[in-house]
């Protein structure tokens, strides 16, 4: 038998599969929309291409014999796969609904998720999004979340997932902090200024960096120490000194001239930084809700190719 000729006996494949199922051959008709002897004749097909009686029909009885059951078994199974490919098209078909739980750093939370999300709440009516902003990495299958953002440079191995967007931090001041303090021309001059500084293990005053080959850890001091890249950054516009922000933060301020960039052309090295990654546990049958929102999501902040 060739490798095509399966396809040409699907529909006798289904129609023995309900012979079997409902016990004769007119049930099998009535829920095929066909007649009996139209059922009969694909049987006897499928039994001519196999090679072997599938049914011991007797006046008053009809059973499957031993290699009617084997094939019974997959051919119940081919219908089973059959109607599984037709929800496949229903579900998606269908507009989202359901509520979603999504988890995200807080700054990336509120300073890039949450305009989106309401963008997608605006053009979803039947979806519903709890947004959860938690620095913790979190296990969207112990906690039960549906989505998980979480930068990082590697993605942990066993889940799913797909880029969002990099994120960098950048050093930054307002200009009348540095026309009165002076720009750092190296990380080495940063001791010398006030520094805002992410405050929450010792060593987050130790600031690291790069330069092609060269790396420099320096560590800095300054007046004000808080885990809340909005509040550095407002301190940062008042004047207060040099601010690690990630650059999404920072975007706008730099945009208007109320901040500047300090060491750009030195990489910061430190927690937070690498690619936005949007995770979610591997599942052949993701939900359109939470379809949706990764489609949205990747398609306003993941890099447009090159042509």
């Amino acid at each position: 038998m060739g490798i095509n000729a399966p396809l040409h006996l699907l529909s006798e494949m289904v129609a023995f599969a309900q012979v079997a199922e409902r016990g004769s051959f007119s049930a099998a008709a009535r829920a095929l929309g066909m007649t009996p002897s139209a059922v009969s004749r694909q049987v006897a097909r499928l039994e001519e291409a196999l090679g072997v009686r599938l049914l011991a029909r007797t006046t008053r009885q009809q059973r499957l014999t031993e290699a009617g059951r084997e094939a019974f078994a997959h051919c119940a199974e081919l219908v089973a796969a059959a109607q599984a490919t037709l929800q496949v098209g229903q579900r998606f078909a269908a507009a989202p609904a359901g509520v979603v739980r999504l988890s995200a750093p807080k700054a990336l939370a509120h300073q890039v998720l949450h305009p989106l999300v309401l963008e997608l709440l605006a053009a979803q009516p039947g979806l519903e999004v709890h947004l959860v902003a938690d620095d913790r990495d979190i296990d969207p299958v112990r906690e039960d979340v549906d989505l998980v953002v979480r930068i990082t440079r590697q993605p942990p191995e066993g889940l799913a997932g797909r880029p969002l967007m990099p994120v960098r931090h950048l050093l930054c001041a307002a200009p009348a902090y540095l026309a009165a303090a002076g720009m750092p021309l190296q990380p080495q001059d940063l001791p010398g200024h006030s520094c805002l500084w992410l405050g929450e293990h010792p060593r987050d005053h130790h600031w690291r960096f790069r330069r092609g080959d060269e790396q420099a850890e320096v560590a800095v001091h300054g007046r004000y120490a808080v885990n809340h890249s909005g509040a550095r950054l407002d301190a940062a516009r008042r004047g207060l000194g040099i601010a690690c922000l990630p650059d999404f933060s920072a975007r706008a301020a730099l945009a208007a001239s109320e901040l500047q960039q300090v060491l750009a052309d030195w990489e910061f090295l430190g927690p937070y930084t690498g690619q936005a990654w949007l995770l979610y546990p591997p599942d052949r049958h993701l939900p359109p809700k939470c379809r949706t929102v990764i489609d949205h999501l990747a398609a306003r902040l993941s890099p447009t190719p090159d042509p």
